[in-house]
C-alpha cells in the first residue's frame, strides 16, 4: 500500500477580526484580547486575522482606541504567528477611493506595525484597483494576497475564475483567496472551483466563507479535497452563523488524514474556554443577537450576505415598510443586473442594496438614485464584469461621460493636503492616516485622546502636590 502524502491544511484564525466583525460588530477591545495572545501564539497557525476590514473604524468610532496602537500590542504578543489584515484595494479601509500615496503610504505602515499578509480585495473585482496596493505590499516585503470576491451569474463561468486567477500571479500576488463573503459557495462546486484555479494558478491558494447558508463546514472539505492549501475559520464561541465555521470541528475533521492540521485540541480547548464568558456577555447584553447565530438559507434563494438582509430590515423599519422585504428581496437581483453583476460585497452590497429598497418604496424602478448608485453607474469604482444597463446609466448620469480609467488615475495626491487638516492633533506619524480614512470620526477620538492626557496630567500633578507638601 503506498504511503499516504502528507498535505496538512493551514488555518487562518478570525476571532481577533471578521469573527467579532460578524456576529459583535466588530466590539471586541484590544484589552479583551490581549491576555490570550500568548497561548493563541502557541497554536501553530497558518496566521492570524487581527486588523482591516471594520477593526479600523469601530476601534475610533465605538471603542475609542488607536488602531495602530492595538496593532503594535498583537505584534509584540505574537512572537511565532503571522498576522493578516484584510484591505479593500483603492478603498484602503475605508469607502471611497483614495489617492496612489495614500494607499502607499498605508500599506507601508501597516507592515510596520506589525502586518504579515495583506488581504486585498475589490468589490467588482476589478483589478486594476488593486494595482497599487499590491505593488506597495511587495516593495515593503510584505505578502500580497489578493482575494477574489465570489459570487453567482453567467458572467461568472470556471474560466472566468481560470483567467482571473492566472492575471492575479502576473500582478505579483503571494497567494490567492476565494472571498465568499455571503457563504454562496456550495461543495460541489467549491471542488469544481478550485481544480480550474489550480489550472490557471501555481499559487497558493485559501478559501474564506460564512456559514450564513449553513453549508461552509461541507465547503471546507470539498475544498481541501481539491486542494486548497489554507482555510479560515474562528474558535467555537465566535463560530457558525454569520461567522466561520468552528476551528476546532475543522481540525477535529482533517485529523487522521494527509490533510491534518497537526493543532493541539487541548490548547484550542483552552483557548475557546477564554472566549466562552465573552460571548454568553454579548448574549446577555443584547450585542450578539442570537438570530446572527443560525443558519439563514435566503441567503442561498436571493444571493444577499447576512450583514446585506438586517442593513435591509432596519431601513424598511425606518419607513415603516416592513411589509415590503420580499418585494426588495426580488428587487436586489435585478438591481445587480442593472449595474454590471458585481459581486455584493462591501461597499457594492450597500450601494445595491439600498436603490434596490428606494426603487421599492418609490414604486418606481430609479425614480430616485444615491448619490452611490451614481458614482457605479458613472464607473468611480470601477469595471464590472458585464456592461451597465445603458437606459438606467442614462436616468442615473444623464449626458455625464463615464470614466473608463483607472478610477484612481483622476485623484491628485492626498496625503500632504490630509496631513496639513489633522497637524495640531497628530501626536505619530499613523494619525494622518487615520483622519485620510475618517476624517471626522478620527478627529472626535483625537480629541477624546487629548482629553484622556490632560485628565492623566492633572491627576499625576495632584498626587505629586499632595505627596510633597510645599
Amino acid at each position: 500500500m503506498a504511503e499516504q502524502v502528507k498535505k496538512p491544511v493551514g488555518i487562518t484564525e478570525t476571532i481577533l477580526r471578521d469573527a467579532h466583525q460578524s456576529l459583535i460588530a466588530t466590539r471586541m477591545s484590544t484589552e479583551q484580547m490581549l491576555p490570550i495572545i500568548e497561548k493563541m501564539d502557541k497554536v501553530g497557525y497558518h496566521s492570524v486575522e487581527c486588523w482591516g476590514g471594520a477593526t479600523f473604524d469601530a476601534s475610533l468610532r465605538f471603542l475609542k482606541e488607536d488602531p495602530w496602537e492595538r496593532l503594535r500590542k498583537l505584534k509584540a504578543g505574537f512572537k511565532n504567528t503571522k498576522l493578516q489584515m484584510l484591505f479593500r484595494g483603492q478603498n484602503i479601509l475605508g469607502y471611497n477611493h483614495y489617492s496612489d500615496d495614500v494607499v502607499e503610504y498605508f500599506v507601508q505602515k501597516s507592515i510596520a506595525n506589525g502586518i504579515d499578509i495583506i488581504r486585498i480585495f475589490d468589490c467588482f473585482n476589478d483589478l486594476r484597483n488593486l494595482e497599487t496596493a499590491v505593488k506597495a505590499a511587495n516593495k515593503e516585503k510584505g505578502h500580497a494576497q489578493i482575494a477574489l470576491s465570489y459570487t453567482l451569474g453567467d458572467a461568472y463561468t470556471l474560466d472566468y475564475w481560470k483567467d482571473i486567477a492566472r492575471r492575479v500571479e502576473e500582478m505579483g500576488a503571494d497567494s490567492l483567496c476565494i472571498k465568499d463573503m455571503a457563504g454562496l459557495l456550495l461543495p460541489y462546486k467549491a471542488k469544481e472551483l478550485v481544480e480550474a484555479l489550480k489550472e490557471g494558478t501555481k499559487l497558493p491558494i485559501q478559501l474564506h466563507t460564512h456559514y450564513t447558508s449553513g453549508v461552509a463546514s461541507m465547503t471546507y472539505l470539498k475544498a481541501v479535497e481539491a486542494g486548497v492549501d489554507v482555510i479560515d475559520t474562528a474558535m467555537s464561541p465566535f463560530s457558525m452563523g454569520t461567522s466561520q465555521p468552528a476551528t476546532e470541528v475543522m481540525v477535529e475533521t482533517f485529523k487522521g488524514t494527509e490533510y491534518d492540521t497537526g493543532l493541539d485540541q487541548n490548547l484550542l480547548a483552552e483557548i475557546a474556554d477564554y472566549f466562552r464568558p465573552m460571548q454568553e456577555e454579548a448574549l446577555k447584553s443584547g450585542l450578539l443577537n442570537p438570530k446572527v447565530m443560525g443558519v439563514d438559507i435566503k441567503t442561498l434563494l436571493y444571493q444577499v450576505p447576512g450583514g446585506m438582509l438586517s442593513n435591509l430590515v432596519s431601513q424598511l423599519k425606518e419607513a415603516k415598510a416592513e411589509d415590503k422585504y420580499y418585494d426588495v428581496l426580488r428587487e436586489i437581483p435585478e438591481v445587480r443586473k442593472d449595474f454590471g453583476e458585481p459581486p455584493l460585497v462591501t461597499p457594492s452590497s450597500q450601494i445595491v442594496g439600498t436603490q434596490a429598497v428606494l426603487n421599492v418604496l418609490q414604486g418606481e424602478r430609479y425614480k430616485m438614485v444615491t448619490k452611490e448608485s451614481k458614482k457605479v453607474l458613472g464607473g468611480e469604482f470601477g469595471e464590472t464584469v458585464k456592461p451597465f444597463n445603458k437606459d438606467v446609466q442614462k436616468k442615473a448620469i444623464g449626458d455625464v461621460e463615464p470614466i473608463t480609467c483607472r478610477p484612481a488615475d483622476l485623484i491628485p495626491p492626498q496625503l500632504d493636503k490630509f496631513r496639513e487638516e489633522c497637524k495640531e492633533w497628530m501626536q505619530q506619524e499613523e494619525d494622518v492616516l487615520s483622519y485620510a480614512l475618517f476624517p471626522q470620526v478620527a478627529m472626535d477620538f483625537f480629541k477624546h485622546r487629548q482629553a484622556q492626557q490632560t485628565a492623566v496630567d492633572v491627576t499625576a500633578a495632584d498626587t505629586e502636590n499632595k505627596a510633597y507638601p510645599v
